[in-house]
C-alpha cells in the first residue's frame, strides 16, 4: 500500500500550497487530480491561479470533478498523486443528483467514498488528499448544507482512519495530528 497523507484546514488556511510542496518533495512522475469545476469566472480564477503555482514539467494534471477512485484507477504508474479538493469533489457529487432525497444521496456518497478508500489502499504512488474542515462553524440553517458538512465530516474521518498521516494546516502552518508513528 502506498502512503497516503491528508491535509486538512480552513479556508486560506495554506493546504493546497502545503500539499503540493511535499508532492513536490515526492521525487518521480506526479499527478495533480483536480476537482473543481469553472462554474463562473471568479472559479475560473482561482482555477487558472492553481494551475499557474505548478510547473506543467513536473505535474500532470487531470481534471475529474466526479469519478476520483476511476481517475486513480484510469492513470496508473505515478509516484505522487494529488488530489485537490475532496471538498469540491463531495459538492459536485452532491450537485451531479439535485433531486435525489437526502438518504439517497448520502448512500451514495458513502458509497463513493468507500470505491475511492478501496483504490487509496491499492494505489502503486504516495496519495495526498487535501479537504476542508467545514465542520468548525456554525450549523447551517438548511438541510443540504447540514447533510453537506456531515458528509464532508465523515468522508474525511474515514480517509483519516486509512491515513498514514494527517496534517491540519493553520495559519499557513502544518500540525500534525496523525504520523505513521501514531497520533501525535
Amino acid at each position: 500500500m502506498a502512503e497516503i497523507i491528508l491535509v486538512v484546514g480552513g479556508t486560506r488556511s495554506g493546504k493546497s500550497d502545503y500539499a503540493q510542496r511535499r508532492g513536490e518533495a515526492i521525487t518521480g512522475r506526479r499527478c495533480f487530480m483536480a476537482t473543481c469545476r469553472e462554474a463562473d469566472a471568479e472559479m475560473s480564477r482561482r482555477v487558472a491561479r492553481h494551475r499557474a503555482a505548478r510547473d506543467p514539467q513536473d505535474w500532470t494534471t487531470v481534471e475529474e470533478p466526479l469519478r476520483l477512485a476511476a481517475a486513480l484507477e484510469d492513470h496508473p504508474d505515478y509516484d505522487v498523486y494529488l488530489i485537490d479538493c475532496l471538498t469540491l469533489w463531495l459538492g459536485n457529487l452532491l450537485d451531479h443528483r439535485p433531486h435525489a432525497s437526502p438518504d439517497d444521496l448520502e448512500a451514495d456518497v458513502m458509497e463513493l467514498i468507500d470505491d475511492l478508500l478501496q483504490r487509496l489502499r491499492v494505489s502503486g504512488g504516495s496519495v495526498i488528499l487535501v479537504s476542508s474542515e467545514v465542520g468548525m462553524g456554525i450549523v447551517p440553517e438548511n438541510r443540504l448544507a447540514r447533510l453537506y458538512r456531515d458528509l464532508l465530516g465523515r468522508c474525511n474521518q474515514r480517509i483519516a482512519g486509512l491515513a498514514d498521516e494527517v496534517v491540519l494546516v493553520s495559519c499557513g502552518l502544518p500540525l500534525w495530528l496523525k504520523t505513521s508513528k501514531g497520533e501525535v
